[in-house]
């Protein structure tokens, strides 16, 4: 697979050598680019990966999670994302996600409707209260991280004794909950 423009300093786009990533991280992307769309029409069951890390992002569409719903990663740390669409719901082998360093006030629910989802990062949101008794049914979760969040008294209370996955938290009161 050839890349989908040439890379630059800028914004190298690097596929590895098996073919399956897609890396677009740090390019000042404030959306997917449409373009790609169509480059890679031919080969998106083949793309298993896609890095977006530490870009401007706001949103991702819905034509993103269905073009993309082979993925098995997807890397989105370091944007400004606050909700995902409801198509993520269609990234069926999806195992790892990394919405760390996002803006999200809400738990993206969607992510416990994934059947192969292993690892969920949202590390340094804004994260209040998190669906624990959805995510305890989850039977391939092995570890959500929600450090650096103002996770209610609540899910701290209730989270142990239901879930069988690692639930990363920082310590109680180091980020409290807004008033």
């Amino acid at each position: 697979m050839a890349p989908c423009h040439q890379p630059t300093a800028e914004c190298p786009l690097r596929p590895r050598l098996d073919q399956t990533l897609g890396d677009l991280a740090e390019c000042k992307l404030v959306s997917f680019p449409i373009g790609i769309y169509k480059v890679l029409r031919n080969v998106t069951d083949q793309i298993h990966l896609i890095t977006l890390a530490n870009n401007e992002l706001k949103s991702l569409t819905s034509k993103f999670m269905t073009t993309f719903c082979q993925l098995r990663e997807l890397r989105l740390e370091g944007n400004l994302l606050h909700r995902l669409p409801n198509e993520v719901s269609t990234l069926q082998h999806l195992k790892a996600i990394d919405l760390s360093r996002n803006q999200f006030r809400d738990f993206p629910e969607q992510l416990t409707t994934l059947p192969a989802l292993e690892t969920i990062n949202l590390e340094d949101n804004d994260i209040v209260d998190v669906p624990v008794e959805k995510l305890a049914t989850m039977s391939s979760l092995h570890s959500v991280n929600l450090r650096s969040n103002p996770l209610n008294a609540e899910v701290r209370a209730i989270a142990p004794p239901l879930i069988k996955f690692h639930m990363l938290v920082s310590p109680e009161g180091a980020r409290a909950p807004p008033p």
